[in-house]
């Protein structure tokens, strides 16, 4: 599977469209239509940009295995969805304290 395949898999994962995924990475619409209609890849200097939107790791992404099989079921994570995203960029602006607090109201959770 070629890398732009894998960000388009990802994208409908993640239930962001195109224009979506161009405004959050300032790459232009034409471009990433390119990517499908073409099949080529995005450009080196994209790939961190593109990775951190798509909330995945550069090997993960340029990897040669499908992302629907990379690694382990263990080791495998669902991408997040937009909700997923949310919680995780409003979790990483916390200090470390409310950080703490979250994950003990987390494990109360797991326990009821």
């Amino acid at each position: 599977m070629i890398v732009s395949e894998k960000i388009f898999i990802l994208l409908q994962k993640k239930g962001m469209s195109q224009k979506e995924f161009s405004q959050r990475t300032g790459i232009s619409q034409s471009t990433i239509s390119d990517w499908k209609r073409k099949k080529t890849n995005p450009s080196v200097n994209k790939i961190l940009t593109i990775c951190e939107v798509l909330q995945i790791s550069p090997y993960e992404l340029l990897s040669e295995n499908d992302l629907e099989t990379r690694g382990s079921s263990a080791d495998y994570m669902m991408p997040l969805n937009k909700e997923e995203s949310i919680l995780l960029e409003n979790y990483r602006r916390l200090d470390h304290q409310r950080r703490e607090r979250i994950m003990g109201y987390m494990s109360a959770l797991e326990e009821e």
